[in-house]
């Protein structure tokens, strides 16, 4: 079954494992946002087991970009957040790094897999989409179909060891009317990024300009519209990177990893 052959609204209705179970058929390769609504998704890293540690301590050490939701043990593929969930292949698209750079991008990493690799699950803001359109609230970038802007700030992420690198944000624009409930919506989950860093003039972020992000889609704010920005999960691909390490897996960007773990009361 091709990715066409999934509607919208299709995708919507399907269970956490249900769409794993798609992404693993190769029949969906795109993004995940609007996904298993109620539900975390999370970025994903794949690292060798020898730096595991000193990336977990990066985890907890920026806990608003990087909440940890798993880490897998070594050489073992299959995760504890969902039923069956084979971290190989239950996303819909991954990046293969060698290093440092972007070497090919796949919808199936058991060729890359080995007894020396470790996964992390990393919270993803994705989770929060649900909660805010049952709010009322308007997801302009939903709309689009798109992820939204990311960008590298001019703020430090805590370093641990060899990790170390900028905080990369996440930005969103929302009626200004409505930023203080998005604020207090999004600040009930943790494990999405919780509350927002900035809301308002990005370049106190450093970000110069706002219509061309470092990844993602620009979705420049509209005439009565704010841009809110969260710490981002991609904070730490920029220290991975950074750290020279010769070979890692992430998520293709907007690919995430979906669980069965729900989103606003996980803590």
């Amino acid at each position: 079954m091709s990715h066409a052959a999934f509607s919208a609204a299709d995708l919507r209705e399907l269970s956490p494992r249900a769409l794993r179970e798609v992404f693993r058929a190769g029949q969906y390769t795109g993004l995940t946002t609007g996904l298993a609504p109620g539900h975390l998704q999370g970025n994903l890293v794949i690292l060798p087991s020898e730096a595991a540690d000193e990336f977990e301590a990066f985890c907890h050490a920026n806990p608003s970009s990087l909440p940890l939701i798993e880490r897998g043990r070594a050489g073992d593929p299959m995760m504890a957040s969902g039923e069956g969930f084979d971290i190989r292949t239950d996303l819909p698209k991954y990046r293969v790094w060698r290093d440092g750079r972007p070497a090919e991008a796949v919808t199936d990493i058991a060729a890359f897999w080995s007894g020396d690799s470790t996964a992390f699950l990393l919270g993803c803001w994705f989770a929060n989409e649900d909660a805010l359109a049952r709010a009322g609230i308007r997801l302009r970038h939903l709309e689009l179909g798109i992820q939204g802007a990311l960008f590298r700030t001019n703020r430090p992420a805590v370093p641990a060891g060899r990790f170390a690198g900028p905080v990369v944000a996440s930005m969103r624009p929302f009626a200004t009317e409505n930023t203080d409930r998005v604020a207090v919506i999004t600040a009930r989950n943790s494990l999405a990024h919780g509350a927002p860093i900035h809301m308002g003039d990005a370049t106190e972020l450093g970000i110069r300009d706002i219509s061309a992000p470092d990844y993602g889609e620009p979705i420049p704010p509209l005439p009565g519209e704010t841009p809110i920005f969260w710490a981002c999960g991609l904070t730490g691909q920029e220290a991975l990177i950074n750290a020279g390490l010769p070979f890692f897996i992430s998520h293709e960007p907007g690919h995430m990893a979906i669980t069965d773990r729900p989103a606003e009361t996980a803590e």
